[in-house]
C-alpha cells in the first residue's frame, strides 16, 4: 500500500448535512488511496460515497493498531469518544468522526479528511490573536480528554477553519496530560468553557461514551470534569512528575 504525504486529490467539498455526512462516512462504499505518511498505525485516505455523494476521509482500523502498554486495543474507540466529547463544547474542534464496521478492513474510526497545509502547525499559529479563544478551548478539552499526545502537528487549518486530529491516546484513568499547548496556563477559563463544564458536570458525559470507554475511565473523565471547572484556570505543565508533560517529537 502506498504511504502518502499531503495528497493533491481533486474533490469537491460535500453539501452534506452533518447527519447525511456521518451515514456516508459510515456507510458508503470505501476506495482506499493509501497509507498517510509517517502515522504509527494504519491510517488510511479514503474516498466514501453513496451514488454521487462523496467525500475524503481518514479511516484508523483496529487490525492496524500497534500493541501499546499502556493503553488497551481498539484506540480507535477513542477517536470517536473524543469526537463525541467535543460536541459538547461552543466551537467546532474535531472533525466528523464516526464508527466504521468495514467489510473488508474491519471496524476502526472514519473522519472528514481536513485539507490542509502541513506548516500550519501550533507553533506557526500560535501567536494570531484571533485564534486564542479556539486554542483555549482546544486546551480545556484536552485537558478533559487528558490527551496524551497533542502534538503541533495534530492541529490543522482547514479550509472552514481549525480542526484537531488524533485521538487515539485519551481517556485514560491515570493523569497522562502531554501537550504543546501550555501557552494559556493560569489563564482563566473562558466563560463559554466554564459553562460547558458546568454542563457536563450537571447533565454527565455524552451517553455514547458509555460504550466506547471503561467504567473506571468515564469516572476519571468526570472528575476532570470537576477539577478543571473548580479551578477556574487552564493547568500549568508538571515537569517534575513521572510523565513528560510534552509529547516527543513536538510536531
Amino acid at each position: 500500500m502506498t504511504a502518502l504525504g499531503r495528497m493533491a486529490i481533486e474533490h469537491p467539498l460535500p453539501k452534506m448535512d452533518e447527519s447525511r455526512l456521518i451515514e456516508v462516512l459510515a456507510e458508503g462504499t470505501l476506495t482506499v488511496h493509501g497509507r498517510v505518511a509517517g502515522s504509527s498505525n494504519a491510517t488510511l485516505l479514503c474516498t466514501v460515497a453513496i451514488g454521487e455523494e462523496s467525500t475524503l476521509a481518514v479511516f484508523k482500523p483496529e487490525r492496524g493498531e500497534r500493541p501499546l502498554w499502556d493503553f488497551p486495543a481498539g484506540l480507535w474507540r477513542r477517536e470517536v469518544a473524543a469526537a463525541e466529547l467535543s460536541r459538547a463544547f461552543h466551537l467546532p474542534l474535531l472533525p466528523l468522526t464516526t464508527t466504521r464496521d468495514d467489510e473488508d478492513l474491519g471496524i476502526g474510526s472514519i473522519a472528514q479528511y481536513i485539507d490542509h497545509d502541513p506548516e500550519e502547525h501550533y507553533f506557526a499559529l500560535r501567536d494570531d490573536e484571533a485564534l486564542e479563544s479556539w486554542f483555549q478551548t482546544l486546551a480545556a478539552f484536552d485537558v478533559i480528554a487528558n490527551n496524551s499526545d497533542r502534538k503541533a502537528g495534530h492541529i490543522l487549518r482547514g479550509e472552514s477553519g481549525l480542526f484537531a486530529i488524533d485521538h487515539g491516546l485519551c481517556f485514560h484513568e491515570e493523569d497522562k496530560l502531554r501537550t504543546v499547548v501550555w501557552d494559556f496556563s493560569a489563564t482563566a477559563l473562558l466563560d463559554e468553557v466554564q459553562t460547558t463544564l458546568e454542563n457536563l458536570a450537571t447533565h454527565g458525559l455524552p451517553e455514547i461514551l458509555q460504550h466506547l470507554l471503561h467504567e473506571d475511565e468515564l469516572e476519571a473523565t468526570m472528575a476532570r470534569v470537576t477539577g478543571l471547572r473548580l479551578a477556574g484556570e487552564l493547568p500549568i505543565p508538571n515537569e517534575d512528575g513521572h510523565w513528560p508533560p510534552y509529547p516527543w517529537p513536538l510536531i
